[in-house]
């Protein structure tokens, strides 16, 4: 098995810099935007986002929320055993606001389509944006491109990204794990 380092360190936080920059010339004051975060991944990588809006936009309110999306894959009854949710903490309505949705790595996306159809028990947003950590560009199953990148990377398969937080794991990095076997 050999593995590769994609993000660590300062690299791992400048990057967090870089997104919230851009997040900031499309949205502005976020008065009119919200963060969704997807459970369970997306929630750790939405909190580090809102908290560096925050701190470079003193005084203003950044909503947060987190969306599970459990029952809205299109693979959770092929699953062994019992299913558990996470809970849903949006305590805001999204209609007519500007949605980013926020998940670490992009890859099938098939979790995004998910997370479109469980949003719509909130309202209807005006907009809908995509911001990711890491995209995994050539192995989509449904055409959904996202707006914001923290890197892209090219990888088979048969390979794993692993995103680790400093609140779970402690540390924050992205390692591509590559099996010799496959």
């Amino acid at each position: 098995m050999q593995k590769r380092t994609l993000l660590d360190g300062k690299k791992f936080q400048i990057t967090i810099k870089r997104l919230c920059h851009q997040l900031i010339e499309n949205h502005n004051d976020f008065s009119n935007t919200v963060l969704i975060g997807i459970q369970p991944r997306g929630s750790y990588f939405a909190d580090r986002i809102k908290q560096e809006l925050s701190d470079i936009l003193k005084n203003k309110t950044i909503r947060k929320g987190n969306l599970d999306i459990t029952f809205f894959r299109d693979d959770f009854r092929r699953k062994d055993g019992i299913v558990s949710a996470n809970s849903n903490t949006i305590d805001f309505i999204i209609e007519g606001c500007n949605v980013v949705l926020i998940d670490d790595v992009l890859w099938t996306g098939r979790t995004i389509r998910a997370a479109l159809d469980a949003l719509l028990a909130f309202g209807r947003p005006a907009k809908v944006e995509l911001l990711v950590l890491i995209d995994r560009r050539f192995s989509r199953h449904v055409p959904i491109e996202p707006d914001y990148i923290g890197q892209q990377v090219d990888s088979l398969d048969s390979q794993l990204v692993k995103v680790s937080w400093k609140e779970t794991e402690g540390e924050d990095k992205v390692i591509l794990i590559s099996d010799r076997n496959k």
